[in-house]
C-alpha cells in the first residue's frame, strides 16, 4: 500500500489569476478573462500528490465565509478534509497575468489570524493524523497571530511519533525550524540566501550551501532556480536537475509541484536522482497549466526523459 501524507496548511488561499495585456499601474486596465483556484502551498501540494496517485489528507486553517470552494476541491479529488475553520475569509491572492510582456505581477494578501482555541484545535488534528499517516508536509508562510517557531515544534513532534516531516517556508520560521531537522526542505536561492545571511552567485556555491544543511542535520536540501533548473543535495550527492523549455502558462503552484514530486519520490522508495527528475517533470507540468493544477498523468510520464540530471562539484 503507498504511503498516506498529510499536508498542512496554515494561511491558505484563493489565487486569482486575471489576464491583462499590456498591465500598467496607476491606468485602468482591462480584463481578457478571470480564474479562481483554491490554494495555499499545502493545499497545491496536497492536490498535485492525490493526481500522482497519494491518499492524503489535508489541515491548516480555513475561513469559514468562502470555505465551499476549498471544500469542492477536497471532494473532487477524494482529500480527506481535516481543516480547522476559523471566522472571517481565507485571503485572496491576485497574480496579473500579462501575456503581451510575458510578466506576472503578484498581490498577496495577509492572512487571517487564527485564536488560541484555533491553534490548539489544528494541534489536535496534527495529532489525530498521525496514527494513519506517514508523511507530514508543513508548507507556506505563517500568520500573524502564530509564534514563529511553531513549525520547529511541529516537526519535532512528529518526528518523535516516527513520521518523515518536509517543511516548506521561509525566513525566520525555517530558521527555527533547522534545529528540528525536518527530512527535507525546498527553498529558492532568495530564500536560502536570507536564511545564511550570504550571497550565493553561482550554482557551486549554492550546492556549498546547501551541503552545510545537510551536514548540519537536514537529510535532503533542494534549492529551486527557476530556469535553471534546481538543485539536490543529500549526503555524498549533489545533482542539477535542469527542466526541458516548455510554453509557460502560469507559475502559480510550480514550486508545490516540486515539493510533490520530490515527496512521491521519496515516499515511492526511488534513489535521489529519480526523485529529481520527477520532482522537476511536475514542477514543469504545473507550468504549461493555468492555475495550481497538473496535466494529464502521461504529460508528467513524457516529460521525465527530458529532464537532464547531473552531478555538481561544491566549491
Amino acid at each position: 500500500m503507498a504511503p498516506t501524507i498529510a499536508t498542512v496548511t496554515l494561511n491558505p488561499a484563493i489565487d486569482q489569476s486575471v489576464a491583462i495585456p499590456g498591465f500598467a499601474a496607476g491606468e485602468v486596465n482591462r480584463v481578457d478573462w478571470e480564474q479562481s483556484d483554491p490554494g495555499g502551498k499545502g493545499v497545491n501540494v496536497a492536490s498535485f500528490l492525490a493526481d500522482l496517485g497519494f491518499r492524503v489528507a489535508v489541515t491548516g486553517f480555513l475561513g469559514r465565509d468562502n470555505a465551499p470552494i476549498f471544500e469542492k476541491l477536497f471532494a473532487q479529488k477524494a482529500m480527506q478534509d481535516r481543516f480547522v475553520r476559523i471566522d472571517g475569509k481565507t485571503r485572496v491572492n491576485v497574480k496579473i497575468l500579462d501575456e503581451a510582456r510575458q510578466r506576472i505581477t503578484d498581490i498577496n494578501f495577509p492572512g487571517q489570524t487564527g485564536t488560541a482555541a484555533d491553534l490548539a484545535a489544528l494541534e489536535a488534528a496534527i495529532h489525530g493524523l498521525t496514527s494513519d499517516h506517514d508523511w507530514f508536509v508543513l508548507s507556506g508562510s505563517v500568520p500573524a497571530g502564530v509564534p514563529l517557531d511553531w513549525y520547529a515544534h511541529q516537526v519535532a513532534r512528529l518526528k518523535a511519533a516516527g513520521k518523515t516531516v518536509v517543511l516548506d517556508t521561509s525566513g525566520e520560521p525555517l530558521r527555527a525550524a533547522l534545529g528540528s531537522a525536518p527530512f527535507a526542505i525546498k527553498p529558492n536561492i532568495a530564500e536560502l540566501e536570507e536564511l545564511l545571511g550570504e550571497s550565493l552567485p553561482d550554482t557551486a556555491s549554492v550546492a556549498t550551501a546547501a551541503r552545510r544543511l545537510v551536514q548540519d542535520g537536514i537529510p535532503c536540501v533542494v534549492v529551486s532556480m527557476g530556469r535553471e533548473g534546481a538543485l539536490f543535495v543529500e549526503a555524498g550527492q549533489s545533482l542539477l536537475a535542469v527542466p526541458p523549455q516548455v510554453d509557460v502558462k502560469s507559475t502559480v503552484g510550480a514550486g508545490d509541484a516540486m515539493v510533490a514530486g520530490l515527496v512521491a519520490g521519496k515516499a515511492r522508495g526511488l534513489p535521489l536522482a529519480d526523485s529529481a527528475r520527477l520532482a522537476t517533470a511536475t514542477a514543469v507540468g504545473a507550468l504549461t497549466q493555468l492555475g495550481p493544477r497538473l496535466p494529464a498523468s502521461q504529460v508528467i510520464e513524457s516529460l521525465l526523459p527530458q529532464v537532464t540530471v547531473q552531478a555538481v562539484a561544491a566549491d
